[in-house]
């Protein structure tokens, strides 16, 4: 069977070629929420260490023939991220006080990744690194539902303009924006910070809409 890579299979949630309205159905996430400039925050660098090394024990599970009912060869979906603030996430350019963002953090997990799998690769990766908080990551079913989206390409600092570009299209379209608890600023990361310099990492920024 042919590796399944969620950026191909489901383009259209990934790979946006122009502003687009978009309804996102229910997939499962790894999630951890914390506090903090991503940058410097020890918390957001635990999380990364959790969902990463949660989502490739799983993944990596057919190497010890525990491999999950259904498994099948996948490609770990990217790195994505719920961002908001106590006040305007971004108010006419980049956020300049990065310690006061809440994020939650999340990577879609196949469709045979149930909660007993859940459950079991929370065991293994405890067993393995005995060191890491598990307790902080969450299994999440959502369906985060109609929305508008638009790929950014530069620095993260620079969203700014392309959010502007976004809500005028939300607008243009007759929607409005929609935020909740549940729906955020959405970013999707395709490309590693650590590896694609500033200018040429991709992003796409999603944000919850209503018909007007």
């Amino acid at each position: 069977m042919e590796k399944i890579d969620y950026k191909k299979k489901d383009a259209y949630l990934y790979l946006p070629k122009k502003p687009a309205i978009v309804d996102v159905p229910e997939m499962v996430f790894f999630a951890v929420e914390g506090r903090g400039d991503p940058n410097v925050s020890p918390a957001y660098q635990e999380a990364m260490e959790l969902l990463y090394g949660l989502s490739f024990t799983v993944k990596m599970s057919k190497m010890s023939g525990e491999q999950p009912e259904g498994y099948f060869e996948y490609v770990v979906p990217p790195l994505e991220g719920l961002w908001w603030t106590d006040g305007p996430l971004f108010n006419k350019g980049a956020p300049t006080d990065k310690d006061s963002f809440y994020w939650i953090s999340m990577i879609r997990q196949p469709e045979f990744v149930t909660r007993e799998v859940f459950y079991w690769a929370i065991n293994a990766l405890a067993k393995k690194k005995p060191g890491l908080d598990v307790s902080k990551i969450r299994y999440r079913q959502w369906r985060e539902g109609l929305c508008a989206h638009l790929l950014h390409v530069g620095p993260y600092d620079s969203e700014p303009a392309t959010i502007e570009t976004l809500d005028a299209f939300i607008a243009e379209q007759g929607y409005a924006l929609d935020f909740s608890e549940e729906r955020r600023h959405h970013e999707i990361y395709l490309g590693d910070p650590r590896r694609t310099a500033p200018s040429r990492l991709r992003t796409v920024i999603r944000h919850p809409i209503r018909k007007i």
